[in-house]
This record gives C-alpha cells, sequence and structure tokens, in this order.
C-alpha cells in the first residue's frame, strides 16, 4: 500500500454509506407519490363513472334507419331538446304536477339550429298542443305502431317514445336531427338547486293557483321548485293555453344555459361534482352523446355561442278549425322556418309570425 492509499475506516464507510440512503429515501417518496397518484387516479376514475353512467342513451339512428332527411352540406347541426314531464307519483305531486296524468310527455320541445360556424344558435320552439301527423314508428318494446294524423304532438313521447318524436319532427320539417337531449323535469329541479338557482326577468305577475306559483313581475330569482313551476304554468300568464307558456320556458332556458355556460358544468365536471351529477342524472341523449366525454366536447364546440344572443322562435302556428283548443302548423311561415333552417340560412322574418299567439 502506498503512502497515497488510506485505508477506509469509520469517516470513509459513513461518507460511501449516504448516496445509498438518499437513493432509499428517493425511493420511499417515489412510491408514496405513486400511491397518492393511484389514490387519486382512482377516485377520479371512481367519480367519472359514476358521472358517465349516470347518462342514458337512446339509439335513434338504428331506431330510424335510413329514411330520413339528408344531413346539412355545411358544419352546422339540429339538437332536439325535449322537457318529460312525468305527472305521476308523490314527488311530482308535492311539484305541482298534480297525480291526475299518468305516464311521461314531452312538455316542452325545441329545435336548436347551430348555423356553420357556432357563434349563434337558435331555439325554435312546438308547441305541445299542436296537432301533427305522426308517422309509423317502432316502440321502445320493439312493436311497429301504425302511422296516424291529427294526434297531439306530445302524445307521441308517451305513446311511442324519444325516438318517434324525433321521427315526427324530421317528418314536419324535413330537418335532419342530428343530436337529441331529454331533461327529465324531477332532474330539473334538482339541477337548479344544485347551481344555486336561475335568475329570469318575469314578465308580469302571476298568480297560478294549479302550480302553485306566485310571483312578482321583474327581476326574480327562481329556485328548483319555482322554476319547474315557471316552465310549467299555463293558467297564470297569457290566454291559459301552452302557447302563452312558451315564452317563458325559451326565457328561463337562455337563463340556464348562461348559468351552466358560466359555472363550465360540462367542461370541468369534477370540479362541480355536486352539480354535474345532478345534470347527468336528469338526461337522456342520443347514443353520440352518452357520455361524459362526448358531452363535454359538444359543450365546449359551443363555447362560441352566448345563450344570451340566442334566437328563440315558436313555430307558427292557428287555431285549428275543428278543435280551437288545438293548433296547426301555419302555411307558407312554418314552411319557410324549416326552409332556412335546413339550408343554413338566416330565418325570414314573415316565418316568425304565428296567427296564433296565445295572447
Amino acid at each position: 500500500m502506498s503512502n497515497d492509499e488510506t485505508p477506509p475506516g469509520p469517516r470513509a464507510s459513513r461518507r460511501a454509506a449516504k448516496p445509498r440512503r438518499r437513493r432509499r429515501g428517493l425511493k420511499i417518496t417515489l412510491g408514496v407519490l405513486l400511491v397518492l397518484l393511484l389514490a387519486t387516479g382512482g377516485t377520479l376514475y371512481w367519480l367519472y363513472s359514476q358521472l358517465d353512467g349516470n347518462i342514458k342513451g337512446v339509439d335513434i339512428n338504428k331506431a330510424l334507419g335510413e329514411d330520413r332527411p339528408e344531413k346539412l352540406p355545411t358544419s352546422g347541426q339540429n339538437l332536439l331538446v325535449l322537457g318529460s314531464d312525468s305527472r305521476s307519483g308523490a314527488e311530482n305531486e308535492e311539484l305541482g304536477g298534480g297525480g291526475a296524468v299518468s305516464g311521461a310527455r314531452s312538455d316542452t320541445a325545441m329545435v336548436v339550429h347551430i348555423p356553420e360556424g357556432r357563434s349563434k344558435a337558435v331555439a325554435v320552439s312546438i308547441p305541445r298542443d299542436t296537432l301533427v301527423t305522426r308517422p309509423e314508428c317502432v316502440g321502445d318494446n320493439g312493436s311497429t305502431v301504425s302511422a296516424k294524423e291529427r294526434v297531439m304532438f306530445n302524445s307521441v313521447y308517451a305513446q311511442v317514445g324519444p325516438a318517434c318524436v324525433v321521427k315526427t319532427v324530421e317528418k314536419m320539417s324535413g330537418v335532419r336531427i342530428d343530436h337529441y337531449l331529454e331533461i327529465n323535469f324531477a332532474g330539473f329541479k334538482d339541477l337548479v338547486d344544485a347551481i344555486g338557482g336561475v335568475t329570469v326577468d318575469v314578465p308580469q305577475d302571476i298568480d297560478d293557483k294549479a302550480s302553485g306559483l306566485h310571483l312578482t313581475s321583474g327581476p326574480q330569482k327562481l329556485d328548483g321548485t319555482e322554476s319547474l313551476a315557471y316552465v310549467r304554468t299555463r293558467h297564470g300568464i297569457g290566454d291559459g293555453s301552452d302557447l302563452g307558456r312558451i315564452g317563458l320556458q325559451q326565457q328561463f332556458l337562455m337563463a340556464l344555459l348562461s348559468e351552466v355556460k358560466s359555472q363550465d358544468l360540462l367542461g370541468s365536471p369534477t370540479n362541480s361534482y355536486k352539480i354535474a351529477k345532478s345534470a347527468t342524472k336528469s338526461l337522456t341523449t342520443d347514443s353520440g352523446l352518452a357520455s361524459l366525454t362526448s358531452l363535454a366536447e359538444f359543450a365546449r364546440s359551443m363555447n362560441g355561442v352566448d345563450p344570451a344572443s340566442m334566437e328563440t322562435v315558436m313555430l307558427p302556428v292557428a287555431y285549428d278549425k275543428i278543435d280551437p283548443n288545438r293548433v296547426i302548423a301555419s302555411e307558407p311561415q312554418s314552411g319557410r322556418l324549416w326552409k332556412a333552417i335546413r339550408e343554413d340560412t338566416a330565418i325570414p322574418e314573415e316565418a316568425k309570425k304565428s296567427p296564433a299567439t296565445g295572447g
């Protein structure tokens, strides 16, 4: 051993051991981080799976087959939005729906047209009392239901199901429906409560004993129960028909969409889990939107649309000559309205005027 070499002693051994301890400490730290990441990831996956599983899907394309209007030649899209109103059961009785009517109906129906570019949109309300020709459809149970004339529009949902509602709208309008979205009103109440209420500008005093709604005119923040009564009321405004409340429904939908957009519910559902849970539990969509990922992507693609500037139109209708309690699509106005949507062009002013106003 040369004079330059120093035999290893206790101090040298301690110096050599330090890197091993650091490596061991790093492994422990990484292990803890990995466990935390796995635990967090597992929680996020569980939350995602639960929200994803809440959304119910309907395979519209399979149910309707090939006998449908052509898709828009542009990137514009059409979405059929239904508010389904189940009036049976204790919960709906408490909400003012009453238990006298069984089953569920499409209480609210809107065709939302999103033109190419997705910077604006128009919502066309179809009055529930409109008499339509129901085409031949395949029901939810697989049986074929024959075509029938002069049926009330909102009865199609109850008698045959959502796919037949889509087919009926396509036949009466010639407009291809790209997506379907149904909001259950009981879930709708929970959603409004979860987001902290929705503020609307009530156009006039409403005193509706049937729905239990009593409001004074002016800006009002409505909770879930009040909101549900607001979109349902028909005796507290106008002539007591369905036409009178369509303006309220359109107004409320815009206010709700603005609130949902401001809170980015679909863009970041795990950040607002309680709200997202209420929203997804109340939804039924076509199979193309029936996942949290697809729904969020569609919502993000609509970010350029400002609900406050969305145009709302009622399908032009006239009172039926045989039954004045019912309405029929008014021509040539309704034909011109649907033509504009089919061609992705602006709706002419004369196509927005309805002989029956409900006033």
